[in-house]
């Protein structure tokens, strides 16, 4: 895997992924950034919220689960001395689809944030990881 983070101006960078995409990130106002994109931190919470989201999709979708929507929201807490690296981080997925069954999507949940997620094991080492659920049926 290859990244490139490139300073354009102020505290503005733009990051460009090994398979060709790119973010703007910036920093706060009060770090002289313009407040142009997402700061770094925001991008490694953002991972962990994908890392997840696409193991549990998977997860469902090879259980024969009729999963239509998945959303992932994420509250962090950070230390107040530096690094002010991730201490707590709570996770709580919403599931949408027709007659999901409670004990797949709990697994799904389960196993994603303990065997799975590549992001949860790195944040973990600083952080403790909580998870929450809910089934909407649609």
């Amino acid at each position: 895997m290859h990244a490139r983070v490139k300073w354009l101006d102020h505290m503005s960078f733009v990051g460009e992924s090994g398979s060709g995409h790119s973010v703007v990130m910036d920093g706060s106002p009060e770090h002289g950034g313009r407040n142009l994109g997402v700061r770094p931190m925001e991008m490694v919470l953002i991972g962990l919220g994908g890392c997840t989201a696409f193991d549990v999709v998977l997860m469902l979708q090879k259980s024969r689960q009729n999963v239509i929507d998945v959303e992932v929201s994420l509250d962090a807490e950070r230390a107040e001395e530096i690094p002010h690296v991730f201490t707590e981080i709570k996770a709580h997925f919403k599931v949408w689809g027709k007659e999901l069954s409670a004990k797949h999507v709990e697994r799904a949940v389960t196993l994603s944030g303990e065997k799975y997620c590549s992001a949860t094991k790195m944040l973990e080492k600083t952080a403790t990881i909580s998870y929450t659920w809910e089934i909407i049926e649609s």
